[in-house]
């Protein structure tokens, strides 16, 4: 239980917007007994100490899906307030170069189109990642 002023605690994301060579871009589902439970969102994880965004993106990936990827251009950086903690997600574009996506931390990964992202129900952090993809 946090103190009542206590500042809510604060993650460092590192975030990876995946493509392959479809011009599709990867999802996963998070694990129904988690925070956010069965909802979609992009793949990627906290920033450990002494590590750069790009090398946490790769680890992540490689960790929680079991692939290898290229992280190329920052996309967007998003602060995000929840009831329970902040998050700041840190967005690359990467590129899928080896590996076949397994769902290792999560229920459920898919490669989907930019216009199919609205089949699937999201965290509202990542709603502002689809918008920046969009438009990218």
């Amino acid at each position: 239980m946090r103190e009542p002023n206590a500042p809510l605690p604060h993650k460092l994301i590192g975030v990876a917007a995946i493509w392959n060579d479809q011009q599709q871009i990867l999802i996963d589902r998070r694990r129904q007994d988690g925070l956010l439970g069965g909802l979609w969102e992009f793949p990627g994880g906290k920033l450990e100490p002494g590590e750069t965004v790009e090398q946490c993106i790769k680890r992540e990936i490689l960790e929680e899906l079991g692939i290898e990827i290229a992280v190329g251009d920052h996309l967007i950086t998003i602060n995000h307030p929840y009831s329970h903690f902040h998050v700041t997600l840190i967005v690359h574009h990467c590129r899928h170069i080896s590996g076949e996506p397994q769902p290792i931390e999560c229920d459920e990964v898919r490669w989907v189109t930019l216009d199919q992202l609205d089949l699937y129900p999201f965290p509202q952090a990542n709603v502002e990642i689809i918008n920046a993809l969009r438009k990218s």
